[in-house]
């Protein structure tokens, strides 16, 4: 994948009509995995889309790469992840308090192939 871009599209299929949507998200990584968070949360349709069928793209510059959504059940891993996203777009650091939106924001990991994301920092 490109270097790190700034926007995610995060490509699902509908629920109800088994078609493809892509919307425009801000992404974290971690490892082989991008992070993302629904200020919607359960509510938000790509949300809902993801847990029906968790086999999702994902886009960045030109390459668009399989993945595979899931909710995030470890603590551990979801404060990762706030803080991932947390530090890329509002300047985020050790010690310092997270933002209503990255404490409150529902997470979604997207499970990459290894390697795919490896320049996205």
């Amino acid at each position: 994948m490109p270097r790190r871009r700034e926007f995610a599209y995060l490509t699902t299929t509908g629920r109800r009509t088994g078609r493809e949507h892509t919307v425009e998200l801000c992404c974290g990584v971690r490892g082989d995995t991008l992070y993302f968070l629904s200020g919607g949360g359960e509510r938000a349709d790509w949300i809902r889309n993801a847990n029906a069928d968790p086999r999702v793209r994902v886009r960045l510059g030109r390459e668009t790469v399989q993945g595979s959504a899931r909710s995030i059940t470890d603590p551990d891993e979801e404060l990762a992840a706030r803080r991932a996203l947390a530090a890329k777009y509002e300047d985020w650091s050790a010690g310092k308090r997270l933002s209503s939106w990255a404490r409150s924001a529902l997470p979604l990991a997207v499970d990459m192939p290894p390697g795919a994301i490896a320049d996205e920092r």
